[in-house]
């Protein structure tokens, strides 16, 4: 690295440092941590839990109340907080219980969790540390993710973050801070809500739990569409017709799903096994 680089106080995960390299020599036994990111994960502790683990307390604020999940189409929020990081290799992926019960852990005992109530709110990423008087800040796009961070061993991001070298402007961010984390207005705890999710990733379940919950996802997509086209089939006079009411249960999931393929790309194949009610349901 070049002296312009040393001299520069940008972390781009990419030519001139990373904000992961600024953590791991920035956080020191007892050290105390102010972070705001929109993303959390658990490889992203992982990959910094031997400074993590030895310091006294960390606050962290999420930036999205959503923890990055979308909005459903029927605007229900589905508060779902990412433990996962694309393009991690499989020996990580294995160990995902183990990590998610070691995170879950030093949650527990040194973090306090708080979010934004509102969408679209607050759009910056900091990290503050203090340790023993001594201040250390970044801020900028960093996410606290791995390839955020710039500690994946590939593809991370080209992020654009600035190393606070001004005291003054360290404290200015811990104040800036503080009334963010304090303004019960803006803000709600859900350290709970995040060491639920991570109980759900560590605990044991039975294999039979494992398929249904399999089937879900490969078909939630189709559940979803199905019951939209049910909505719109009830305003129709189709459930007061004859040949809705001479088909079986399986026929009419059918149809239902027919119709929405045709809405949906302009046409259907009906191709059931031979006996099972296809001409009826095409008339449906």
């Amino acid at each position: 690295m070049n002296a312009r680089l040393l001299m520069s106080g940008i972390r781009n995960n990419h030519t001139q440092g990373s904000v992961g390299a600024f953590l791991q020599e920035s956080i020191l036994p007892g050290s105390e941590l102010a972070v705001v990111s929109a993303y959390f994960t658990i490889y992203a502790y992982a990959a910094l839990r031997r400074q993590l683990d030895v310091i006294a307390r960390m606050n962290f604020l999420f930036g999205e109340p959503r923890f990055i999940n979308s909005l459903d189409p029927d605007k229900t929020e589905k508060k779902h907080f990412v433990i996962d990081d694309a393009g991690l290799r499989l020996s990580n992926v294995l160990q995902q219980r183990q990590i998610a019960r070691d995170c879950a852990a030093w949650i527990r005992e040194k973090v306090a969790i708080r979010s934004v109530r509102k969408a679209n709110l607050l759009h910056g990423k900091m990290y503050h540390v203090r340790h023993h008087g001594v201040t250390k800040a970044i801020l900028g796009s960093s996410n606290f993710t791995t390839h955020g961070l710039g500690l994946s061993e590939a593809n991370n991001n080209i992020e654009l973050n600035l190393v606070v070298d001004s005291d003054r402007d360290r404290q200015d961010l811990l104040a800036w801070f503080n009334d963010l984390w304090n303004d019960r207005t803006l803000v709600a705890d859900v350290k709970q809500e995040v060491l639920d999710y991570l109980a759900r990733v560590y605990a044991n379940y039975d294999p039979e739990f494992i398929y249904y919950k399999t089937l879900f996802h490969i078909f939630e997509r189709y559940l979803d569409e199905s019951g939209r086209v049910e909505f719109d089939l009830g305003r129709s006079t189709l459930f007061d017709s004859e040949i809705w009411r001479a088909l079986f249960d399986f026929q009419k999931d059918g149809v239902k799903g027919a119709i929405n393929k045709i809405l949906t790309y302009n046409g259907c194949v009906l191709a059931d096994s031979v006996g099972l009610g296809k001409t009826y349901s095409a008339l449906a």
